[in-house]
């Protein structure tokens, strides 16, 4: 079984529950798809999560020049206040 982490809450669960986000053109891109090449990283699709995660989308893709904007719009139009958690397992570390 594949388990992906939150980019935002850190959180581990299966990708089904989290979405995909890719650089594409300079920019970080919902993938909703998840068809975009290159390297991706994965988080709730919830505000609080969105918004924590765009401080972290440019390390994780490994470019520190990426543009982030459209992520934190992203989480402002719409998206559930807090995950629901019921099938996340705590980090191991």
């Amino acid at each position: 079984m594949t388990i992906r982490t939150c980019l935002g809450c850190r959180a581990r669960t299966e990708p089904a529950l989290l979405v995909r986000i890719v650089g594409a053109g300079g920019a970080a891109v919902v993938d909703l798809d998840r068809r975009l090449p290159g390297r991706g990283a994965w988080v709730h699709p919830t505000q609080q999560c969105a918004e924590r995660a765009v401080r972290a989308i440019p390390r994780a893709l490994r470019d520190k020049h990426l543009d982030t904007s459209p992520i934190a719009r992203w989480a402002q139009d719409g998206l559930a206040p807090s995950p629901d958690r019921r099938n996340e397992h705590p980090m191991d570390n």
